[in-house]
């Protein structure tokens, strides 16, 4: 049986009282961790303004009904301009910076598009924050456990350089290099955040493990792998993700936390292997057959996170344990499916 992720009975996260009355500006808002961050900033009082490039009517934020809730700016990173003109027109005084091109495959395959979404797309949005610094106040970045590179030694902590190889991996560690930049030189209040594998529902890229087994279950379809299903990994639920953005954007401006960045784990280490028959337990009988491919390539082998800092820091950990979490994943896809006929 897979180790289960320590459950707590408790999450440090902002007063919600403090969020009323201000304006997020929230990119990548239709992604897995954006639909659920603006919910969470939504039920706390805040006022929305969401970036969109692409709306896809399947994502949660449209399919919760949230997507109505918020002010959308229809555009792309890669336009300054756009993103100079939102945070003026709607008085923005948060950013949460989570746009970017997240699959590692579509960067190896593509890598100019992902280094213009997330490295332009990070300059152009924190020199828009500079240019309106009088106003903005708190600015969360997403970076990624990937930043890190291949390093010799685990788990990765927040005093390891930045030092990624692939594009995927160096598109994120560039963006880590810019807010620290923009930080050090403009004292912008930044805080940058660092997560393992994020999973839970909303999630429609079925080339990663979690959604494309689930998937696979309901499907009574092969589980394909496309590694040996040995690579190492820690896994964080969405839920939990989107209150840890929700924190370090709310003291973004503090002493002590600006200019920082800070790891977000379980802290513990799951194999590829061990999250599938997780996946399997969580939803109980199948036909699906396991079927390992290993054609992976350029994806680091071993990998996963210290988060003492945050605990240090900001009291956090994790409130969902494993089977729990894969257990509202899992119930998310049901719905999902059902009003889709398991086309998708």
């Amino acid at each position: 049986m897979v180790r289960a992720f320590a459950a707590v009975a408790h999450l440090v996260v902002t007063d919600g009282a403090r969020w009323r009355g201000r304006t997020v500006f929230l990119t990548g808002a239709t992604g897995l961790v954006g639909s659920w961050t603006a919910r969470l900033l939504l039920e706390q009082g805040a006022r929305v303004v969401a970036l969109v490039r692409d709306l896809d009517p399947r994502c949660e934020l449209a399919r919760s009904g949230d997507l109505q809730r918020v002010t959308v700016v229809n555009g792309e990173l890669e336009n300054y301009a756009l993103l100079e003109r939102a945070l003026g027109d709607h008085e923005i005084d948060t950013v949460i910076h989570l746009g970017a091109q997240t699959i590692v495959g579509t960067a190896n395959h593509s890598p100019m598009g992902t280094f213009e979404s997330n490295i332009r797309g990070t300059y152009n949005l924190l020199e828009a924050c500079r240019v309106h610094r009088n106003r903005v106040a708190r600015i969360a970045v997403a970076s990624s456990d990937k930043a890190y590179g291949d390093q010799p030694i685990l788990p990765y902590d927040e005093t390891m350089p930045v030092a990624g190889r692939h594009p995927y991996d160096v598109s994120k560690s560039c963006t880590d290099l810019i807010a620290r930049a923009y930080y050090e030189t403009y004292r912008l209040p930044i805080v940058v955040a660092r997560c393992g594998n994020i999973f839970g529902g909303g999630d429609l890229n079925w080339s990663r493990i979690v959604p494309g087994t689930i998937r696979s279950l309901l499907r009574d379809e092969d589980i394909v792998l496309r590694g040996d299903g040995q690579h190492i990994r820690d896994y964080i639920y969405v839920k939990d993700v989107a209150h840890a953005y929700a924190l370090i954007a709310d003291r973004a401006g503090e002493s002590g936390v600006s200019g920082e960045a800070f790891n977000f784990s379980t802290e513990i280490p799951l194999s590829v292997l061990d999250m599938v028959r997780a996946i399997q337990d969580a939803h109980g009988p199948s036909r699906s057959e396991l079927r390992i491919e290993n054609r992976a390539t350029g994806e680091i082998r071993h990998q996963h996170l210290s988060a003492a800092k945050a605990r240090a820091s900001f009291a956090w950990s994790p409130t969902f344990g494993l089977d729990d979490a894969l257990r509202e994943t899992i119930a998310w896809y049901r719905d999902y499916f059902e009003g889709s006929a398991l086309s998708a």
